[in-house]
């Protein structure tokens, strides 16, 4: 079948995709807009057989070399001409084949009722317009190539019939002996003739990030096409150091006027901000979608509009996400797409996707497995926009403060029918979380008890699949590596559980700080950014044939964690208690080489400090027998709770549920401007 459409009978055709560069013009930002690299992987169009993509080859099979990403002209921050142009050099090519410029057809395709889609340019001087398309398996094919002259329009009608499993398209641009500016180019889809006219409201939920909150109102205040579509921003602000507060936060009020309010409350984590938000704009009952903004995020203002744009043309009520970019490594993207192993039930990113993919070393047109559509379970908050029909039906967040807010909603949205996008071209940066360690510290609460939780509510599987088993044995790998105060939250976490869904709403104001508490308890849970502050290690004798701990391979993995089980259970040597037998630093800090030492300092993940471990038989024994009867009880009561928690899951995530705890934590609610 043909791509190129010669004739759509009565077709109305509205922009869903602008071309555009960069709000702040940066070198590391300009690989996600802009593809000056020489070609995508050399032999791509024939490569592979049925069945294979290029990922599958190796590179000799694909190519009969690595692939080349010889640079044919650098991305020049000068040739930017605003939002929309780009001063291509004479004998020079560019293209447009990338995260934010190319259109990902297989999802308008999949989920919206366009059929076709219209490309525009337009050149303020004669250049080379050639226009590309992928498909599923990352293989290009030359659609089309024009010579242009000044003034005059390119268009292109092409069918979207095509694009039923993956594939973008894009456009290259050329110029001659002389050089060519482009000044403007979009994608429109074909729909009906009386487009929707949908508003937003958005809701950032912050805490002692004033800083980073300015700047997201600042830049929002800033992009005028968003503030058209845009009823309010919400502000939910539950910390002590007030983004009101902040140097410029006047002039900013003072522009978004009527579209801002800022609801101060207690701290109620990421979910209890959300839900207020969420809970607010039901209220107000006048945005058709509500918009969720983690506040330490840069935006790209335009995803807000393909976001909305693209929710408008879907079939049903759809929840539609954005990616996200590492805010200090820029053309890094977090993952393509997420989804919840239902059997282990643990998130991770799509089966094929590639974490932490970086396009500044290899683009959108050499990267295969981003030409494949990615369908997932859930979006992160970061930035993820809900139509408040559905918030309507499912509720609002599941109380849980931080950690699978975002993921159950995900998951209870799709069992109400409503399905979730991760609609490339909308995105955020966002302030990484690889320096973290919040499995161990006190966020581990959160992350065993809300991990248990959406499994009750959500596995299909007996006993929630392999959950059961793996949090036994990270019970062990947290005590054999003298993480006793981890364990003692993951125990916490336990018990809270086993108390059933009537905690959720009732603890949700007081349990952080109960449980940042309770692990000060606890001298592993205690740093110092002093490296002078422990005594120097000595190893009380040398590994085992000169060999370091590596890690026991599956076939032994049981003996050898009773060998080490036992040995935690007896005294360590005195002298280990006096002075650490190693330093160990966080990213060599694993489970296995841990608990061959009495005594450790392990560095902190950010690398500010450190925390010393000791070897502790009588916390040893006593977590690990409170885990054994927590688990046991866990194991009896799976399908009792699983019944509590589904029952009790309407209440909770209400809005009626959730006021009682709103009424009780509000410190005020401000709104600026005249009321419209």
């Amino acid at each position: 079948m043909s791509t190129v459409v010669t004739e759509l009978p009565g077709a109305t055709w509205r922009t869903v995709h602008r071309v555009v560069m960069p709000v702040d013009v940066d070198a590391d930002d300009m690989p996600l807009y802009v593809d000056h690299s020489a070609a995508v992987v050399t032999g791509a169009e024939t490569a592979g057989r049925a069945g294979e993509s290029l990922d599958d080859l190796p590179a000799s099979a694909a190519t009969g070399a690595e692939p080349s990403f010889a640079v044919h002209q650098e991305g020049r921050s000068e040739n930017v001409r605003g939002r929309r142009g780009l001063v291509v050099d004479a004998g020079s090519r560019v293209s447009f084949g990338t995260y934010f410029n190319a259109f990902p057809a297989s999802y308008w395709r999949r989920w919206t009722t366009a059929t076709a889609v219209r490309l525009s340019v337009e050149l303020a001087a004669p250049g080379t317009v050639t226009v590309y398309k992928s498909n599923a398996r990352g293989l290009r094919q030359r659609v089309a190539s024009r010579t242009v002259t000044g003034g005059e329009p390119f268009t292109l009608d092409m069918s979207l019939a095509a694009f039923g499993d993956g594939g973008w398209l894009w456009f290259d641009l050329a110029a001659g002996a002389e050089e060519t500016r482009l000044v403007s180019a979009h994608w429109q889809v074909d729909g009906e003739e009386h487009a929707p006219s949908s508003t937003l409201s958005i809701a950032i939920t912050t805490f002692n990030r004033p800083d980073y909150c300015l700047a997201l109102l600042r830049s929002l205040a800033a992009a005028g096409e968003v503030r058209a579509v845009l009823d309010e921003v919400l502000v939910m602000d539950q910390g002590t150091q007030l983004v009101e507060e902040e140097k410029g936060f006047a002039e900013v009020a003072a522009d978004l006027g009527a579209q801002l309010r800022i609801v101060r409350q207690g701290n109620l984590g990421g979910s209890g901000g959300f839900s207020r938000g969420m809970r607010e704009v039901l209220r107000e009952g006048r945005s058709d979608y509500v918009l969720l903004l983690d506040d330490d995020i840069v935006v790209e203002p335009e995803g807000v509009l393909r976001a909305l744009q693209f929710a408008q043309a879907c079939r049903r009520p759809t929840i539609v996400g954005g990616h996200m970019f590492d805010m200090f490594d820029r053309s890094v993207l977090h993952s393509l797409g997420e989804r919840v192993d239902k059997y282990r039930f643990f998130w991770g990113s799509v089966t094929g996707v590639k974490e932490r993919h970086d396009l500044a070393a290899r683009n959108l047109r050499s990267t295969p497995w981003m030409h494949k559509r990615v369908d997932v379970d859930y979006n992160g908050w970061w930035m993820c926009l809900i139509p408040t029909e559905v918030v309507r039906e499912v509720g609002l967040s599941l109380p849980v403060f931080i950690k699978w807010d975002d993921a159950e909603y995900g998951l209870r949205a799709a069992e109400a029918g409503y399905s979730t996008v991760s609609l490339p071209g909308a995105a955020v940066w966002h302030v990484s979380w690889i320096d973290k360690d919040d499995g161990t510290d006190w966020q581990a609460y959160f992350h065993e008890r809300n991990r248990l939780v959406a499994a009750l509510l959500h596995s299909p599987y007996g006993h929630g699949g392999a959950i059961f088993r793996e949090s036994v044995f990270t019970d062990v790998k947290h005590l054999i590596s003298m993480q006793y105060s981890t364990e003692a939250l993951r125990l916490m976490a336990l018990h809270d559980v086993l108390e059933g869904p009537e905690h959720l709403l009732r603890a949700l104001p007081t349990r952080t700080a109960e449980v940042r508490a309770a692990r000060k308890e606890y001298p592993d849970a205690g740093t110092s950014t002093d490296v002078d502050a422990f005594p120097t290690p000595r190893l009380r004798k040398p590994p085992r044939k000169g060999k370091e701990p590596t890690a026991p391979h599956r076939a032994v993995l049981v003996p050898w964690t009773v060998r080490q089980v036992a040995r935690h259970l007896s005294a360590p040597a005195p002298e280990a208690l006096e002075r650490p037998e190693r330093q160990v630093a966080a990213m060599d800090s694993s489970w296995w080489r841990l608990a061959h030492y009495d005594s450790a300092v392990v560095s902190t993940a950010d690398g500010t400090g450190a925390s010393w471990y000791r070897r502790d038989p009588r916390r040893f024994r006593d977590l690990l027998r409170r885990s054994a009867d927590a688990h046991q009880q866990l194991w009896r009561r799976w399908d009792e709770l699983a019944r509590a928690y589904r029952e009790a899951l309407p209440e909770v995530t209400s809005p009626q549920g959730w006021d009682t705890v709103f009424d009780a934590h509000t410190t005020s609610v401000t709104r600026y401007g005249e009321e419209r």
